[in-house]
């Protein structure tokens, strides 16, 4: 149960001034429903109207604060035209221009003969100054009011700053007194604030260097909420690892066979990871280890090896893909491996109905199937299995730990590998994976040849079309990616659906298009074509996998690689390069280059490393986009920005194995504070795992 002392805070943000029933939604859309909401979402920047000049100084361009009597109104002769309202000071005249304005409101507003205080952006017009639409109006008794420092929020339409600022205002009134959670030394060490006040002076910046994220106030509510992160991980790993394991040791009986098949012998970094996947599995513990590995690193043997472990116990295995097209590419690939050890593999997708599905889930139940490789079908209630032992999950990202959970709970005492071709940052790990040992798969497979990586702007696109001419003609494949379009999945199409034409034209049946509105089986029938048909050049959205190993295809096309995210830009790279011939990774790119797409292009021609690449791409980016804020497995931080606060990351990490060393079950002062913190942080659910919660 949430402690009383946060009710105020988990009330709803309708009971605050000036959010009516049209603009909550709005306020929900943009920063979450509830009061404490509108507490994290933070000024993102100032205006400053403590500037108090005569109207002779005013400069055209700044934020400026006059004292004014209003000498005439003057309407402008049409509807189309601005009125004007014309006042002065000792110094000089300053228009007030105002658009679609009411005649009858502005007389009210400024009476002739009067004094007025307003406040706003200077411009001039034929030598004369003016200030379209004053921010501020008001008498000179409330100059003090006006001449302030105004935070601005981060907006949606239909919003205002002001709006925002004054339901922030409002929700500062309901902050209670809540007990300190952070340690008294490295509070006074880091000279930060206590809880309250700095949520107050974040929300009243007196200066632009106040909404920097390095302020005190700002990095005290930044830790706070690692803080919470790292304590609820540590909550959840300590609860998973007290459920008993059950240790699998192999013969090596089919491990063997599938190794004499192999055509490659393994590589030293994929021998180094068995070996500690074998010794978690060993272990009564149970396993929960993340596999990192660029594409092509050669994560999939690895898991195979780990799956025959169980299988040779006398166990099952599962794998969890998160598309149709890479389940049916794992089982593929696995088939072929595993062919030696005469295993029996099945596959389960969503596709699967009827008949078929009910004699599979026998077969799965019964113990028949060795290995079964799915997608979330898997995860559905009367998916059954005899005993699995041992489950891989591709591709964590795209799945919440709560679908790792419920795969989990189909096995006793389950070993979990969970496995990554998207190399994350070291500080991301921390916070999305920091209940998990990790893994890296460090070295390409033998006869991995390099990527030759250009960028070339787009105004050569007809040079290009003729390479990839040549490129067919000496019998060689060719992705051509298009962009991402603010994230809306209709230009994506229509931005692939018109290079399909445009080379459709030119090389007829030979050019494919795959994107996300595609039927699965559409999608799959084009994707064969690609690998063994007639379709020689895949046009595709970013929004579908293109995660299929196709060594004839050797050139990569990645039109606006401006617009794409170096993790992205690797990944897509990562698809060619796959067999024996040379291949190229053309990054067409619209000119000018801004400064941050320099540095990514410039650093995916350096480097092939996915690792680096990962880290560069975070420097650059920041935490929200590298994996996607939309991608489900991911923690979205409100008040801690990774790329900045990585060394507060850390910090909470250390912290957090102090606090349970120290006291287990948060039950001492300072536990029952971080209690507190979980609940305000919404980290209820780490909560349960204490034995006194």
């Amino acid at each position: 149960m949430r402690p009383q002392i946060l009710y105020p805070l988990f009330a709803s943000a309708a009971t605050l001034p000036g959010i009516g029933a049209k603009s909550l939604k709005l306020v929900e859309r943009l920063t979450g429903g509830k009061v404490v909401d509108l507490l994290w979402h933070l000024p993102n920047g100032v205006v400053d109207r403590r500037r108090i000049v005569p109207v002779g100084q005013a400069a055209p361009g700044e934020i400026a604060t006059f004292t004014v009597r209003v000498e005439e109104h003057l309407p402008g002769r049409s509807a189309r035209q601005p009125y004007r309202v014309r006042c002065a000071d000792s110094t000089g005249v300053l228009d007030l221009v105002f658009f679609h304005a009411r005649g009858d409101w502005l007389l009210k507003q400024f009476p002739v003969g009067q004094d007025r205080v307003v406040s706003g952006r200077v411009e001039f017009f034929q030598a004369t100054a003016q200030m379209p639409h004053p921010d501020r109006i008001g008498t000179p008794e409330e100059l003090d009011s006006i001449a302030v420092v105004e935070p601005q929020y981060p907006l949606t339409a239909g919003l205002t700053s002001r709006m925002l600022a004054k339901a922030s205002e409002a929700a500062l009134k309901t902050l209670p007194t809540l007990p300190e959670w952070q340690d008294p030394h490295w509070l006074s060490r880091r000279k930060w604030p206590d809880w309250a006040a700095a949520v107050k002076e974040a929300h009243n910046p007196d200066d632009l260097a106040a909404v920097d994220p390095s302020h005190p106030a700002r990095q005290r509510l930044a830790f706070d909420e690692l803080l919470a992160n790292q304590l609820a991980l540590a909550l959840v790993r300590r609860s998973q690892r007290g459920v008993k394991g059950r240790p699998l040791k192999g013969t090596g009986r089919l491990r063997e066979k599938v190794l004499a098949g192999l055509p490659f012998g393994l590589t030293g970094s994929q021998n180094f990871v068995i070996g500690e996947i074998d010794a978690d599995m060993a272990s009564t513990k149970r396993m929960l280890r993340l596999l990192q590995g660029d594409v092509g690193s050669g994560k999939t043997a690895v898991a195979l090896m780990a799956m025959l472990t169980a299988v040779e116990t006398g166990a099952q295995a599962a794998l969890l893909a998160p598309t149709d097209i890479l389940a049916r590419q794992h089982l593929e690939t696995i088939e072929a491996m595993a062919k030696p050890a005469g295993l029996t593999i099945a596959l389960l997708t969503g596709r699967a109905k009827g008949r078929p599905r009910a004699e599979l889930l026998e077969r799965l139940a019964s113990g028949e199937i060795d290995i079964v490789i799915g997608t979330h079908a898997l995860l559905q209630e009367d998916v059954a299995f005899r005993d699995l032992a041992f489950a891989v999950i591709d591709e964590q990202h795209r799945f919440g730990v709560h679908q790792r959970l419920s795969l989990s709970a189909k096995g006793a005492g389950m070993d979990v590998l969970v496995m990554t071709a998207t190399p994350i940052p070291r500080t991301l790990q921390l916070t999305a994976y920091g209940d998990m040992e990790v893994s890296r798969l460090t070295e390409k497979p033998p006869g991995r040849k390099p990527v030759d990586t250009r960028a070339l702007p787009l105004d050569r696109l007809s040079d290009i079309v003729n390479a990839v001419e040549r490129k067919l003609a000496g019998g060689e494949k060719i992705y051509w990616v298009c962009p991402l379009v603010d994230e809306s999945e209709v230009s994506d199409l229509a931005a692939a659906t018109e290079r399909h034409a445009f080379l459709r034209a030119r090389f007829g049946d030979r050019v494919g298009l795959v994107h996300g509105k595609l039927k699965p089986a559409e999608k799959d029938r084009v994707m064969a074509d690609f690998i063994e048909g007639g379709v020689d050049i895949l046009v595709a959205t970013t929004v579908i996998e293109v995660g299929v190993n196709v060594p004839a295809a050797t050139v990569m096309v990645i039109e606006h690689a401006e617009r794409f995210g170096l993790a992205q830009l690797h990944q897509l790279r990562g698809r060619i390069g796959r067999g024996d011939g040379a291949s190229s990774c053309l990054l067409l790119y619209a000119a000018p280059l801004g400064e941050t797409a320099k540095a990514r292009i410039a650093t995916l021609r350096e480097t092939e490393d996915g690792f680096r690449i990962a880290e560069e791409d975070l420097r650059l980016r920041g935490a929200g986009e590298v994996l996607g804020t939309r991608q489900s497995g991911m923690p979205t931080f409100r008040l801690a920005d990774i790329a900045i606060h990585g060394d507060l990351l850390q910090a909470a990490r250390d912290d957090v194995k102090l606090i349970l060393d120290r006291d287990p079950e948060l039950s001492g002062p300072r536990g029952e504070a971080l209690r507190v913190l979980l609940y305000l942080f919404e980290r209820d659910a780490a909560v349960r795992y204490l034995r006194s919660g």
